[in-house]
């Protein structure tokens, strides 16, 4: 596993702390890859939802319901 050092402000600093206080997590670090985790799947929906929507302005209309691209967003965020 990759170390790091990084520099956190007082107010971050006292959060992840309290993550840890409240058992929630067992490290800052935990709490940290948990967060980059959920940036990273919210950058893959990101990037899913903007590679359709090009698609759509590229090949014009879908056949795909409103419904249908909204669950399949919902499915791809939920993993």
């Amino acid at each position: 596993m990759a170390r790091q050092s990084i520099s956190l402000t007082k107010p971050n600093d006292s959060w992840l702390k309290e993550q840890v206080a409240s058992e929630e997590y067992s490290s800052k670090s935990e709490v940290i890859n948990d967060l980059v985790r959920q940036a990273r799947n919210q950058q893959a929906q990101v990037d899913w939802l903007r590679k359709k929507l090009e698609s759509a302005e590229e090949n014009g209309f879908t056949t795909e319901s409103q419904q249908d691209i909204l669950q399949q967003s919902k499915d791809r965020l939920n993993g």
